[in-house]
């Protein structure tokens, strides 16, 4: 599918990490802009979404069909595939730190050029709490933060975060509605970029020095 400038950035971005997942993987999508993820699935791929408040089988909600004691870790209403599996925290969390997560998906204040996720607290901001980003991005095989580029122009992408840390060198891949970007021991890398922009205007809106490909990056598709 190609890019349209019509498309909203959140569409490309969950678009194109569900590009990411394969038959038979086992994964957690954070709240907000993760969550759309779900809806860009093929049909004949079966992934398995969990959700850390204690669920495997996490579908999206039916607007008229709405179970208000059923929800997902953001308190949102959400749906059930059949055969759904409910359990307690402390089982979710054992999933999820055991390693058996393929994919967290999670949105971000601010990565760096190390792999460094800050996500959780802006300091002198009222939060619910940390919730299971911490575990999830050790636990979890690969970590995908899925988000918009820059926030109202000022930079997301840093050579080194400024907000208080989530995790250290944990984010395998960045999305955003303007490229992705795969963390590597040398920095990031600009894999794909989307064909509505250059690669000189990546870079400017990006906080840190990128590293792109001698044939230049791959056309970002969906």
């Amino acid at each position: 599918m190609e890019i349209t400038k019509e498309m909203a950035p959140k569409e490309i971005i969950a678009r194109r990490v569900a590009k990411f997942l394969k038959d038979g993987d086992f994964v957690n999508l954070g709240i907000g802009l993760p969550t759309e993820v779900a809806k860009y699935i093929p049909s004949k791929i079966e992934v398995l979404f969990q959700s850390e408040n204690g669920m495997v089988g996490l579908t999206g909600v039916d607007p008229n069909h709405i179970d208000p004691d059923l929800t997902n870790a953001g308190g949102q209403p959400c749906g059930a595939i059949p055969g759904a599996s409910f359990f307690d925290s402390a089982t979710s969390f054992a999933l999820i730190r055991g390693g058996h997560v393929d994919y967290t998906v999670l949105g971000a204040l601010e990565v760096d050029d190390h792999g460094n996720l800050a996500n959780w607290i802006v300091p002198g901001k009222m939060v619910p709490g940390m919730g299971g980003a911490m575990d999830l991005v050790v636990g979890a095989k690969t970590v995908i933060v899925a988000m918009q580029h820059t926030q109202k122009g000022a930079h997301k992408i840093l050579k080194e975060c400024t907000l208080p840390y989530t995790a250290l060198h944990v984010v395998d891949y960045i999305v955003t509605e303007e490229c992705v970007l795969k963390q590597t021991r040398s920095g990031l890398v600009l894999m794909e970029i989307n064909p509505n922009y250059t690669v000189q205007q990546v870079q400017a809106d990006t906080g840190a020095t990128l590293i792109v490909p001698k044939n230049g990056p791959m056309t970002m598709k969906l």
